[in-house]
């Protein structure tokens, strides 16, 4: 990749990042004013604009904090605890993301069974995929509570609850862009199979699977990503003492603004991670098959 090139795709990214904490900034500054003015008349004192936004960017427990003060707490919740404190976002992190994966594991694994199901069985494309569809009408934080009840009551809890809740949401991505990607193949191409007269066996591992690969990593992107926010759902019922959602939890019973954005930056960028680590798993698969991975679906 060129200078220019790699320059015309950050330069954009850093405009926006930029116009972002400007905004961000801004917020700070509007929204903490009404109670560090308030402060000010008890106290009696003079203060000027310069006072005003220092004040307002150094609250302990503002109502929307700074982003220095939240990368901040990040630092301090990261780089300065130990990975095993319980007071260390690496810490809450893992046990958020070990729910992600086997929850993105198991709905991968139902999305491409039922995907297969549907496009091979006309009577399960009528009858399932309406079903598949409206489970997602559904409000996870309705299901949550009553997923993580009934198996709490037969003995099952820990992680396997939290990644049940993840499969609820990341198989349904599966499903949609498998069912698309494994009827993608033209009627050319399977009027040639017929003509070479191979069986839907074949058919499918030579020309319907390989050819509904890129439809897979693009939903899988989506998959991991909504499986994280399943996880931290899965914690906010539970009253959990470990996990990004417990962070969340935490700080919203004690009025710490700046942990409960510490924890969800760390679950944004725990998400970017993981869509960048599908994205490259996807470069190399493609690669391998000899395809671009930028001609898969978009």
């Amino acid at each position: 990749m060129t200078a220019t090139r790699k320059r015309d795709r950050i330069l954009p990214v850093c405009v926006v990042v930029a116009a972002i904490v400007a905004i961000w900034y801004g917020f700070t500054v509007y929204l903490n004013a009404p109670w560090q003015l308030d402060v000010y008349e008890k106290a009696g004192r003079d203060w000027t604009m310069t006072d005003l936004v220092r004040d307002t960017m150094a609250q302990d427990r503002p109502v929307l904090p700074a982003a220095h003060q939240v990368f901040q707490e990040i630092w301090a919740t990261t780089v300065e605890k130990r990975i095993t404190s319980k007071r260390s976002l690496i810490y809450h992190g893992w046990i958020t993301l070990s729910a992600t994966l086997l929850g993105f594991l198991f709905g991968t694994v139902l999305g491409i069974v039922l995907a297969v199901s549907i496009v091979y069985s006309t009577a399960l494309d009528k009858s399932l995929m309406p079903w598949i569809i409206t489970s997602q009408t559904i409000p996870i934080l309705a299901i949550a509570p009553m997923v993580i009840v009934v198996l709490n009551a037969v003995g099952l809890s820990g992680v396997l609850p939290k990644a049940l809740i993840s499969t609820y949401l990341s198989f349904f991505p599966i499903v949609v862009g498998m069912v698309k990607g494994l009827r993608s193949p033209s009627a050319i191409e399977l009027d040639l199979m017929r003509t070479y007269n191979a069986s839907r066996v074949q058919t499918f591992w030579k020309l319907r699977w390989p050819r509904s690969i890129p439809f897979l990593f693009t939903s899988m992107k989506v998959a991991v990503a909504i499986s994280l926010v399943g996880a931290i759902v899965g914690e906010l019922p539970t009253g959990a003492v470990a996990g990004l959602g417990a962070r969340l939890l935490a700080g919203s019973y004690y009025g710490q603004t700046i942990q409960i954005w510490s924890a969800l930056l760390s679950a944004a960028a725990l998400a970017a991670i993981l869509v960048m680590l599908v994205g490259l798993a996807q470069t190399i698969v493609l690669r391998s098959m000899g395809q671009r991975p930028e001609g898969g679906a978009t």
